[in-house]
């Protein structure tokens, strides 16, 4: 008996999926979804990297996090969209290869933010993505009248604040980061607003395995960047930064482990707690490409090639390390029994402490070590006296 795969249709009525979905996972779109979106990190991660070495500090921040914000926001929303009406027809393939584009327009405005502050083209290739994905939400009010109020309030509100980003690119430089608040704070209320009249049928575990993904996409990010700087200190013949390139490796492993100690950790079910899962992330992803930024310019300072002290070079990388485990501690409950109540914010605050000590990258690899030590006891015990 020969089995015929079934074939593709050019459109589909986009009817709400179900949320107890057998054996749903990641499509082939979605991964090729998020390694194009990864361009667009890795450049705001290096223009992190060249904005602190230079000893920009405030600006550094300021940048990467406008940046992030750009590339998370319409990451989340495809996301959290794609578990909920998926439909894998030719014309939300298309639809979803716009987005792509909106990203690698963006991903080219990001070394015109960090040098000039020119924020044009980063913004053009957000109201590309977001525009594409009101379409999708139109084809959703058209083919789930159930929750068609949810999914035309989602049309209306993404339409509206895009239109507030384009409007921004008039004003003066000056005024800018005050509107910019203002815009982002409406973008994240338009999901508040819209779940309200309805949930979304997303699909948790779905969601859970979408995160993760990006989670290791984003530390596969971190060891490239992370390997490059080295090799070209490795090219130098420097031999000090072979201590770099292990407290690095251990830190970058650490992140792992502590991110996936446990069976992926799902979203509640409730509206609150959904968006704040949801929403924490951005803290999560934000802070492990800061780390790759951050141990780049570590090498840049072996190098002699980093206009920043020794100890700003080490905060560096300590800051989204201690930013990381404090929203892992934050999203995860687990983390947040017994021990675990101040295991992470102790870890966090020592993390912290690092730089004013000597060899700080050493001594955050040393903390990491110590808490997955610790974490990978208490697990044991856990099972132990359950069995």
């Amino acid at each position: 008996m020969t089995i015929t795969a079934p074939v593709r249709a050019w459109y589909r009525p986009m009817r709400a999926r179900r949320p107890d979905e057998e054996h749903r996972s990641a499509t082939p779109l979605e991964l090729f979804f998020d390694l194009c979106f990864v361009v667009a990190v890795a450049q705001a991660a290096a223009g992190l990297h060249h904005a602190l070495a230079a000893g920009h500090l405030g600006h550094a921040l300021v940048s990467y996090l406008t940046v992030f914000f750009a590339v998370w926001w319409a990451w989340m929303n495809f996301t959290w969209f794609a578990s909920a009406y998926d439909t894998e027809d030719d014309v939300y393939r298309l639809t979803t290869l716009v987005q792509i584009a909106g990203a690698l327009i963006l991903a080219a405005g990001v070394p015109r933010a960090f040098a000039e502050a020119d924020f044009a083209t980063i913004t053009v290739g957000y109201v590309v993505m977001r525009l594409a994905a009101v379409l999708n939400w139109l084809r959703a009010a058209a083919g789930d009248p159930e929750r068609r109020s949810t999914t035309v309030s989602y049309a209306v509100g993404v339409t509206v604040v895009q239109v507030g980003w384009l409007l921004r690119l008039l004003l003066p430089h000056e005024g800018g980061l005050p509107v910019f608040l203002v815009l982002v704070l409406a973008d994240l209320l338009v999901p508040v607003v819209a779940e309200r009249r309805g949930m979304t049928t997303w699909h948790p575990h779905h969601i859970a395995e979408r995160y993760q993904l990006f989670t290791l996409i984003v530390l596969g990010e971190v060891v490239l960047s992370t390997s490059m700087a080295i090799q070209g200190g490795v090219d130098a013949g420097n031999p000090g930064l072979w201590p770099l390139a292990v407290a690095g490796t251990v830190i970058v492993f650490a992140l792992w482990w502590l991110y996936f100690d446990r069976p992926g950790p799902v979203p509640p079910t409730s509206l609150r707690g959904a968006l704040f899962w949801g929403y924490g992330h951005y803290l999560i992803f934000a802070a492990i490409a800061a780390v790759g930024a951050g141990l780049a310019v570590a090498v840049d300072h072996v190098l002699h090639a980093a206009h920043v002290s020794g100890r700003v070079a080490g905060y560096a990388t300590a800051v989204p390390v201690a930013g990381y485990l404090l929203t892992l501690w934050a999203l995860h409950l687990p983390a947040k029994h017994g021990l675990g109540r101040v295991l992470f914010p102790a870890a966090a605050l020592l993390v912290l402490v690092a730089p004013r000590l000597v060899a700080p990258l050493d001594v955050i690899a040393g903390v990491l070590l110590v808490l997955v030590a610790v974490t990978l006891l208490r697990r044991h015990r856990s099972r132990t006296r359950t069995a």
